[in-house]
């Protein structure tokens, strides 16, 4: 069994180690321990009651196998982003051009640096041990965060977006960051790319054009690649939009990966999050695969179990012993729920 659950300081060297495995374009999972570390210290506090409105808080999940006491994954929301630092992206916008004399159309797109997503949240860290996947395990992790959204939306954005890591080569190296970003920062993305994800983005401010890009200026293999999801976050991609998350035209500026956005009441885990009372069973009926999470903040948890409808509409539902040792709950109290039966090979 794996239980999801919010960081802990214990958990840092297992970061270090899944960090390590993602290589380079997850900016929010940085192999750094000094800022892995601070990462955790922010979830703690983000996690406690002692909350004034949407703020620059930082929701940071793992998912443990319980049998080898190991972190395999994780998954984060900052819950509002560029009120501190600012949070950059490219806007994506159409041009055509028409001359009558002689007869020429001419259609292309400019990239203009934006901060268009100031204050929105953000889902982000979305990363599975390889030898986990086809479990259901990364699906959980994405869907966990929705499950914290449905309990305390007041801690979160109306708008909710999320960028996916552009596409790279075997090498590591990305086509659009050769076209563009490098001419400005001349440095290799690897290391743009680390410096960013240490949450030192001053320099992107500093550096980047402050000119619209015009794309047809760019050569055909940086082009080719703008909105291009890496090939490892293709699923990510796949379920950000199973949720209603879409694209409005928007990219990462270092390697061009779409952003996708909705309104947080119109994602899907959100609306159909479902709170029940719980009730404690040793033997328990045929159930509906379902994440169940508990969902007090000083105890968030989330594991993947069967549970059984109590009465139809009663508002309660059962499940056995031994998950509700793991959520830490009891008889009597609420929990939040969402069935799972199309969770499978992700």
């Amino acid at each position: 069994m794996f239980v999801i659950r919010p960081v802990k300081t214990t958990d840092l060297d297992d970061l270090v180690r899944l960090a390590a495995g993602a290589g380079s374009g997850l900016t929010t999972l940085p192999a750094n321990k000094d800022v892995l570390a601070e990462r955790i210290e922010l979830s703690i506090d983000s996690f406690s009651n002692n909350f004034e409105g949407v703020d620059e808080q930082y929701y940071f999940f793992v998912a443990e196998d319980l049998a080898k006491r190991q972190v395999i994954g994780t998954s984060a929301i900052f819950a509002s982003v560029g009120k501190v630092n600012p949070f950059y992206n490219y806007k994506i916008l159409n041009l055509m051009q028409v001359s009558k004399e002689p007869a020429i159309k001419v259609e292309t797109q400019l990239l203009s640096l934006s901060n268009d997503y100031s204050g929105a949240s953000e889902l982000a860290t979305l990363y599975l041990d390889p030898a986990y996947r086809s479990t259901g395990v990364g699906r959980a992790l994405s869907k966990s965060r929705y499950l914290l959204m449905a309990s305390y939306p007041m801690r979160f954005a109306e708008i909710v977006m999320a960028e996916v890591r552009g596409w790279t080569d075997d090498n590591g190296q990305s086509p659009f960051w050769n076209a563009v970003g490098r001419n400005f920062f001349n440095m290799e993305f690897s290391e743009a790319d680390k410096i960013n994800g240490q949450g030192n983005n001053q320099f992107i401010g500093d550096l980047m054009p402050k000119f619209p890009i015009y794309t047809n200026l760019l050569p055909e293999s940086a082009r080719s690649v703008i909105g291009k999801p890496h090939v490892k976050s293709d699923a990510a991609l796949k379920l950000l939009e199973k949720e209603g998350f879409k694209l409005r035209g928007a990219v990462d500026i270092f390697d061009a990966g779409p952003i996708v956005e909705a309104h947080i009441d119109h994602i899907k885990s959100v609306a159909n999050a479902t709170k029940a009372i719980v009730s404690v069973v040793d033997d328990l009926p045929e159930g509906k695969p379902s994440l169940v999470a508990n969902p007090y903040l000083d105890n968030f948890r989330v594991i993947n179990v069967p549970i059984s409808l109590k009465d139809n509409n009663s508002g309660k539902i059962l499940i056995d012993a031994e998950s509700a040792k793991v959520l830490g709950v009891e008889t009597g109290m609420e929990v939040i729920y969402l069935p799972t039966a199309d969770t499978n090979n992700t």
